[in-house]
């Protein structure tokens, strides 16, 4: 009998398979002290801004970044969406982007439906950025016929791009360009704290260059729900504004700040150990030596690892569901964890030609281990039958 535990249920599988969920830092849970800081926390109304634990996030994140104000907000997509609703407050005007940014491929659309902004994309280099030279011939507004290019957005660290960090003077270099053309510029910062882990810098060296930056709090901060957008007090009351129109106006929001304090405090100094586990998975498929499974190890910044699957034959999708199934014959070849279950492993797969492993703070290092176990037995697998 196969088991399976894709998205969507266990099929009832749980209690003989142990899974192992790699699909995204989005899945990461609040940790006992944060649900505790949760039940504690003293709130009010923060749509009349009466929220003392929002507030107390807001100035602290501020501080931590460098910026004169922050906003919470529920969602990251609402964060990118309201900084070019701010930036680009005339409708028809035009934002740079890369190919691949999450605000692109992922956010369905939000600058033109409901923003009224021309995404312009702009190719991404494998490290996240782009070339500067051809960012500089992407601007327009010189003609009559042409929208005006008022703002640049960059990701960091780079999700498709398997959460590579921005180098520091790649962002410095394209700030001042965007200074000379009178853009500002906007940083998807959803995992910025793991660039900063990665350089082993302050968050606010690696935000010194953009105008407004946000950054998640339900990836692999472990909170429940929201985002901090961040910029100079005026970007900030008109996004304040702004929030309110696109319903993200909430009441005893206080709740939920009060685990972000607490991510701020306890998950963020070890974020490096998500780094040391991704790259022990990473380690591990590299040491197989697979002619059909690839890893760049060299380039593997932060917790995000793309295992590139390079037989045309099979679909990122198909290996995504066999490592989620607990075959015949697997238990038997001692694929268990200690108590004798099955292992699933969960990644995610799309129409990609790679699968992706994002590892964040309740993945253990046993996690971790059985997961590999588990990986080991699939790419032999695949090997014997290709």
């Amino acid at each position: 009998m196969y088991a399976s535990v894709e998205t969507g249920g266990d099929n009832g599988t749980a209690d003989h398979v142990r899974v192992v969920d790699f699909r995204s830092d989005t899945i990461s849970v609040p940790t006992p002290s944060m649900r505790q800081a949760m039940f504690t926390a003293v709130v009010g109304d923060d749509v009349y801004g009466e929220d003392p634990t929002v507030r107390q996030l807001e100035q602290r994140s501020a501080a931590l970044f460098g910026k004169e104000a922050a906003l919470f907000v529920p969602s990251g997509t609402m964060a990118n969406l309201l900084a070019m609703m701010v930036h680009c407050s005339r409708r028809g005007t035009e934002a740079i982007v890369g190919d691949i940014a999450h605000g692109f491929l992922y956010e369905q659309g939000g600058a033109a439906q409901i923003a009224g902004v021309l995404l312009n994309t702009i190719k991404n280099n494998p490290d996240g950025t782009f070339c500067l030279n051809e960012l500089v011939r992407k601007f327009r507004g010189f003609d009559v016929h042409e929208p005006n290019t008022v703002l640049v957005m960059v990701e960091n660290t780079h999700n498709i791009c398997g959460g590579k960090v921005l180098p520091l003077d790649w962002l410095e270099k394209l700030a001042a360009i965007c200074r000379e053309k009178g853009a500002k510029v906007h940083m998807d910062g959803a995992r910025v704290f793991n660039a900063a882990s990665y350089l082993n810098l302050p968050v606010s060296r690696i935000v010194r260059d953009v105008d407004s930056v946000c950054f998640c709090l339900s990836k692999g901060l472990a909170c429940p729900v929201g985002s901090i957008l961040l910029g100079t007090k005026e970007f900030i009351k008109e996004a304040h504004r702004l929030r309110k129109a696109l319903g993200g106006g909430m009441r005893q929001v206080g709740f939920l700040a009060a685990a972000g304090l607490c991510a701020l405090d306890e998950i963020v100094p070890k974020l490096k150990d998500d780094h040391a586990r991704t790259r022990r998975v990473a380690e591990a498929i590299d040491q197989m030596s697979s002619p059909i499974f690839k890893v760049d190890l060299a380039n593997l910044h932060t917790n995000i690892l793309m295992v590139e699957i390079l037989s045309k034959q099979i679909h990122s999708s198909d290996f995504a569901h066999r490592l989620a199934t607990v075959a015949p014959g697997e238990m038997e070849a001692g694929v268990v964890d200690a108590d004798g279950k099955g292992i699933a492993v969960k990644v995610s797969a799309r129409d990609w030609t790679f699968a992706r492993i994002v590892i964040y703070t309740n993945i253990t290092d046993e996690d971790v281990e059985l997961a590999i176990k588990k990986i080991r037995y699939v790419v032999a697998e695949y090997e014997k039958e290709l």
